[in-house]
């Protein structure tokens, strides 16, 4: 593609005539991008600006003076000198000829109102085509998010390139010759039966309607259009929403930082959960005659009637805060404790904590940053001063290796992956390591499956190679690092010939691949929570900073470390203080400077001790130190390690607040329920995984009487005795400024008219920084720090009880614990039912067929779920997704903490498996959501 058109350099223009005018064009503009910055039109129908122009509808034919035949001008570039007509007869006429083509053979009932060849029909002022139609296919409507309209069809080939050159999914292809040549999904097959994953590029990129969300959504007019932000993974991409009379009728990608109008099947799909009949519209309180809480409670959400009576908002809320109020003073500030959410803006987790920090009177707050990348925060603050990504994901694309490592970036971050896999499709060399392989192994140089829990070993061989072999940056370690010969004389035993047996990748391969990473221009390491959810997670973060430190591929476009950010502002609620031993921007709770500043500007004493974590709290709730709790917008009766453990304290709880959308198993024992907002009903500020500060945009109103966020924080915190006063987001986000010294220049003006804003941005004006530790580290002496790590083994191992290794995590469809995702048709369409992914041969050892029942149970309880073959799965591993609340992945897994970072061993730990039990009974919890029937 053309460099930005709108920054012409004076010395490298082309001047030419278009029309008559002169014209200037950059190196590699073509025509058509010339004629659309001057307002000149010229109809196109295969050219789409983000895409490889093709040339093959040859609606934008131009004359070029001079030459005897046509030039398509969405392919040619001017030359000095060049004389271009667009609109003179003879291009006119061929432009006209091509419409009225294409619009022959289109059928009589239209699939969209934004047909681009009708738009350019109706520009030329075409008539009724003269011609005949072509016989066409018939309609396929066999994928729940997509219908296929080839009647509609002009092959213009835009969904092929969207498929297999931006997303680079490689499912749409384009068969066969002449009148029989026709678009085809894999090798022909309907579109539902095909591979395609549903991220709705195909779509977005249609020129006709010939493929539209299902429903007929594309013949209705909406009222309105709202900027915004998805609601899912931290890659954060930005996106539109399309309003009528109060609903969301579909989505579009839009231009921003981190996708740049591409969006994944959850942020294209997944919107209409808001409207889903099970949202919470009235406050709830418990009635007196409720059965007694327990963590065997059966849920109905569809009739929650049966436990909670409807209350006004005066009483609820008065309800909410005697309560804590009562413990606070009986039992002193300690016996309460709040969890925040990394799903709200960044507002409301700054005055969620403040709220905790100033009304409860203790640092007991956290959110579920302690469950997923707690580790590689700590270590990162520990060796380089800030727990923030170096670089963006969009950075990969200037690498020239990449290393992801436990991670699943085409599930978890499938935009993000986009990036790789074109950087790839450039030159970029992918080495993943893994236990299980990913998608992205196909297009990868190198793949380690090494075994799991022996990541240290062979990120120590790495390094053991690094050096022995002369690979280090004498000058970068000399300059920037320290504790360096500590760390030398530590990993003298760690060869690859003495690992390779224990992390089972070959010596050679170690040095390899140790070779490729440290001696290219640029190479950049991206990991996810297959590194930070360990006993051992925090060392595993120390490994990959002291290997990008030694070898200096660190402070550039193209190098860096980015752990990758699971929620949609579980950056941006860190950033904000949802963390029980920070203030905002990661300042220290007993730190004495710090604590003096948030003194002053809160006006109030605080507690000078770090308080309780995620998996802490349930084990004070257990042990009668903690009796009451607020939670916004968290599900840790889900999400918690030991889902049986946390539902059990949640239940024994003396009081408790919950605040949500939907009636999630965590609200289920509460106490008392307040109805909140969803993502799309409220305004405020989410930072993704690049750093970058992005306005959300309220698109709809919540339902009922459901209320924002903001209102229910503040109005909770006025009858706790704090005497707040704040408009709105924008005047909440001013006093962030003044907390947080990152965003500080970052005005909310500036947020309305750019939408996003990175950080660092110290002072009003400055561009913000996407690359940082650029000439130094945010550590006191400047310099990052090696850390060494020994080889720990998993707290727990398999043995003969317990033979198998149970590896969790997220798949591509449904998100964190499911009450979202799974009260949206498409998504609960494509994934209804959960299953546990298996090797092909285990499944045969067991005796279990693809789709048959397995049992599995591990110390903590077990779950009956589908079998599915997978061979990406190690043997004797199974790997299965935590969303699922009728086969909850956490009733299994382990609590065991890592003991700095306090994250839980969600991705290990020993199970047996058995063939057949009794299937998870299947009711209408969620959009063919399950309620839990399993014996827990």
């Amino acid at each position: 593609m053309a460099a930005n058109p709108e920054v012409l350099q004076e010395g490298e223009l082309i001047s030419f005539k278009l029309n008559g005018r002169k014209m200037s064009a950059q190196p590699g503009e073509t025509i058509l991008q010339v004629a659309k910055r001057n307002g000149v039109l010229i109809p196109h129908l295969c050219y789409q600006e983000s895409m490889r122009p093709d040339g093959n509808c040859r609606a934008c034919m131009v004359e070029i003076k001079g030459e005897r035949v046509l030039a398509p001008s969405c392919c040619r570039q001017p030359s000095e000198g060049m004389e271009v007509e667009t609109d003179n007869q003879r291009a006119r006429h061929s432009q006209k000829m091509v419409l009225e083509l294409l619009l022959s053979d289109m059928p009589e009932k239209a699939y969209t109102l934004h047909s681009e060849l009708d738009h350019w029909a109706r520009e030329l002022r075409l008539g009724p085509p003269r011609f005949s139609a072509r016989k066409q296919a018939p309609a396929d409507l066999s994928h729940p998010a997509m219908a296929v309209n080839l009647d509609a069809c002009i092959q213009c080939t835009r969904c092929v390139r969207a498929c297999r050159e931006e997303q680079v999914n490689d499912v749409i292809g384009y068969a066969f010759r002449g009148p029989h040549s026709t678009i085809v999904f894999d090798q022909g097959d309907p579109m539902g039966e095909s591979t395609c994953v549903a991220c709705g590029e195909c779509v977005q990129a249609c020129p006709t309607g010939a493929l539209m969300p299902a429903g007929g959504v594309g013949l209705i007019q909406s009222d309105k259009a709202v900027e915004s932000v998805c609601p899912y993974c931290g890659v954060g991409c930005q996106l539109t929403y399309k309003i009528k009379e109060n609903r969301i009728l579909y989505v579009e990608g839009r231009d921003g930082p981190a996708n740049h109008g591409r969006l994944c099947v959850k942020g294209r799909y997944g919107f209409d959960y808001v409207h889903h009949p099970h949202r919470l519209t009235k406050p709830l309180i418990r009635r007196q005659e409720a059965p007694p809480k327990s963590a065997d409670l059966v849920m109905d959400p569809a009739n929650p009637y049966t436990v909670f009576r409807e209350a006004s908002w005066e009483e609820a809320l008065e309800f909410a805060a005697a309560g804590l109020k009562k413990i606070r003073g009986e039992k002193g500030p300690k016996a309460l404790a709040g969890f925040g959410s990394a799903k709200g803006s960044n507002e409301e987790a700054y005055l969620f904590q403040k709220l905790v920090r100033t009304g409860f009177g203790s640092n007991n707050v956290d959110h579920c940053t302690r469950l997923c990348h707690a580790s590689s925060v700590a270590a990162l603050l520990e060796c380089i001063g800030s727990g923030a990504v170096s670089n963006p994901v969009a950075d990969v694309g200037q690498a020239q290796v990449v290393i992801l490592i436990g991670a699943n970036p085409t599930v978890n971050h499938p935009v993000g992956a986009t990036w790789i896999k074109n950087a790839i499709k450039r030159g970029t060399r992918l080495i993943v390591m893994d236990p299980r392989r990913s998608e992205l192994v196909r297009h990868a140089t190198y793949f380690l499956q090494f075994k799991p829990g022996t990541d240290v070993a062979l990120l120590n061989a790495l390094m053991h190679t690094i050096i022995e072999e002369g690979w280090v940056n004498p000058s970068f370690i000399a300059e920037r690092t320290e504790a360096f010969e500590e760390m030398k004389r530590h990993l003298q035993v760690y060869s690859p010939e003495a690992m390779a047996p224990v992390c089972g990748i070959p010596a050679q391969t170690l040095r390899e691949v140790a070779r490729l990473y440290a001696t290219s221009k640029g190479s950049m390491i991206l990991w996810g929570m297959g590194i930070s959810q360990h006993t051992y997670g925090t060392d595993n973060a120390r490994c990959l900073i002291s290997l990008a430190l030694m070898t200096g591929q660190i402070g550039r476009r193209g190098t860096g470390l980015h752990p990758l950010r699971g929620q949609n502002n579980v950056q941006g609620a860190s950033d904000a203080g949802l963390i029980p031993m920070v203030f905002p921007d990661y300042q220290r709770v007993d730190n004495v400077e710090a604590q003096a500043k948030f003194e002053a500007l809160w006006d109030s004493s605080l507690d000078a001790q770090p308080g309780l974590t995620v998996v802490e709290v349930m084990e004070a709730i257990t042990a009668g130190k903690l009796h009451g709790m607020y939670i916004e917008g968290e599900n840790p009766a889900m999400s918690d390690p030991d889902a049986h453990h946390a539902r059990e304290a949640l239940a024994k709880l003396e009081h408790l607040v919950v605040q949500d959308i939907f009636l999630t198993e965590t609200a289920y024992l509460a106490d008392v329920i307040l109805p909140a907002s969803a993502y799309p009903e409220k305004t405020g500020t989410f930072t993704n995984t690049d750093r970058w500060v992005q306005l959300g945009r309220q698109a709809i109103n919540p339902p009922g009487e459901a209320r924002q966020d903001l209102w229910i924080i503040q109005e909770m915190a006025r009858r706790l005795g704090l005497e707040w006063n704040y408009s709105g987001p924008a005047t909440v986000f001013a006093e962030m400024r003044r907390a947080m010294p990152s965003i500080a220049g970052i005005t909310w003006e500036r947020l309305e008219r750019e939408s996003a804003v990175v950080y660092p941005c110290r002072q009003e004006g400055d561009p913000g920084e996407p690359v940082v530790f650029i000439d130094n580290f945010p550590t006191s002496s400047g310099r990052g720090k090696f850390v060494p790590a020994d080889i720990l083994p998993p707290d727990e191992r398999p043995d003969k009880e317990y033979p198998w290794v149970l590896i969790t995590g997220r798949q591509l469809e449904h998100w964190h614990t499911g009450s979202m995702t799974r009260r949206a048709a498409v998504l609960d369409a494509i994934e209804p039912e959960a299953v546990a992914s298996l090797h092909p041969l285990d499944l045969e050892e067991l005796g279990v067929k693809p789709g048959g029942w397995v049992t599995l149970a591990s110390r903590r309880g077990q779950v009956t779920l589908e079998a599915r073959a997978d061979d990406a799965v190690p043997r004797h591993a199974v790997f299965m997704a935590f969303c699922y609340y009728e086969a909850a992945a956490n009733l299994l897994s382990n609590p065991a903490l890592d003991p700095v970072a306090k994250i839980p061993e969600f991705k290990y730990c020993a199970i047996k498996v058995s063939a057949g039990g009794q299937a998870p009974r299947l009711s209408s919890y969620g959009g063919g959501q399950t309620e839990q029937s399993i014996p827990l």
